[in-house]
């Protein structure tokens, strides 16, 4: 089976894995544990990984925060902020096509009273820097909008809604999740106050990941999500997970080595594989396709006579995904699609196709004679047999 559902989750990277392994069983220390050299060996590795992820976000080290992944630190970056700034302002933005995490982040605090304002995206799936402006008001504390999305790579203007909210008084986050490791991302640049990513998406262990939130100039105050023994600052309790810090370290620091050459080789299959499919069957769209993309991420529609499920169940040779593998037990059409302006049925005859360092031009060329061959089996349109 050919694998091209990298945008759920990567392997782990062989070298990372072997910079994680001591942590296991050699320096299996406690990094709380300041009394002996067990816990320093500890400490010291985590100091390393957390310069190792600062340098990877250019972003000062001090600003990062260990967590188990990106869900945690959304929770943790929308919740804290919402309730440290609660006596400024109750009101909140995001936009319809975030991650499950960072709009249920934001429900459950309109169940608490907060007010929520969600924003529309255009057919590429951008937000546009003037809705934004109109939304804000004296009253909002925050501005959450993904770096990149998910399931279809669109590329949000980071830097100008960064700049829109800062004028008006409110922090911003990014969800950079899908974004950190395939396109460059600076915290120096775009402004962000906080951010978060997960390591498994960039070929680190599952179960961690990290939160910057900005210390210099105005610092960011964050009400605590987990209490406990006062780690990383008080602001995320919990014994540290050293082996997952070192690995997330280590997998940011080889992905950002990688960046430029493995996004132009990704790029070049994704654009021959989708010049390929359009070139053979009617009426087949790229979702997403006239906006900035990820260069891994591809999301096709499919003619009207095919359903997701259907031409899935026909791709055995082929890993993929109807949309984010987080709702991938839903049946409900795709929520990013249909915020695109696709109807439920086009939303659900839509696949992912994401492609990862370990995939080959012979592996799209088969992914192609695939999608044909199922959907010759499924009589749908197409002018190759």
């Amino acid at each position: 089976m050919i694998y091209l559902d990298y945008n759920a989750t990567t392997p782990v990277d062989e070298r990372v894995l072997e910079q994680m392994l001591p942590y296991f069983t050699q320096h299996f220390g406690n990094a709380s544990s300041s009394g002996h050299a067990y816990g320093w060996a500890a400490d010291e590795a985590v100091v390393i990984a957390r310069e190792q992820v600062a340098a990877a976000l250019d972003a000062p080290s001090s600003g990062i925060l260990f967590t188990s992944g990106a869900t945690e630190g959304a929770n943790a970056a929308i919740k804290g902020i919402a309730h440290a700034y609660a006596t400024r302002g109750r009101h909140l933005i995001t936009t319809a096509t975030e991650h499950k995490a960072v709009l249920d982040a934001h429900y459950a605090l309109e169940r608490e009273g907060f007010t929520i304002t969600v924003l529309p995206v255009d057919a590429e799936g951008r937000v546009s820097v003037a809705d934004l402006e109109a939304a804000l008001t004296d009253e909002t504390t925050l501005v959450s909008v993904m770096w990149a999305n998910n399931e279809v790579g669109t590329i949000h203007r980071i830097a100008e809604l960064t700049e829109a909210a800062h004028a008006r008084g409110a922090l911003f986050m990014t969800d950079a999740t899908q974004a950190v490791g395939k396109v460059p991302v600076s915290i120096a640049k775009s402004g962000v106050d906080v951010l978060v990513c997960s390591g498994h998406k960039v070929y680190g262990p599952k179960g961690v990941g990290a939160l910057y939130v900005r210390r210099r100039g105005r610092p960011v105050r964050l009400t605590p999500l987990l209490d406990g023994g006062g780690q990383e600052r008080g602001l995320r309790g919990g014994t540290l997970n050293v082996p997952g810090i070192v690995g997330l370290g280590a997998a940011l620091e080889s992905a950002i080595g990688l960046l430029d050459t493995e996004a132009a080789r990704q790029a070049r299959l994704r654009d021959r594989f989708e010049a390929h499919l359009l070139d053979a069957v009617p009426g087949l769209l790229i979702n997403g396709a006239g906006a900035p993309r990820l260069p891994n991420t591809s999301n096709v529609c499919f003619p009207e006579c095919v359903e997701n499920e259907m031409l899935a169940a026909e791709l055995r040779t082929l890993a993929v995904s109807g949309g984010s593998a987080c709702a991938s037990g839903s049946a409900a059409a795709s929520h990013v699609l249909t915020a695109m302006g696709l109807s439920p049925e086009a939303a659900k005859r839509s696949l992912r196709f994401s492609l990862g360092r370990r995939t080959t031009a012979k592996d799209m060329d088969h992914a192609f004679d695939a999608v044909v061959t199922a959907l010759n089996r499924l009589n749908a349109p197409v002018l190759v047999s």
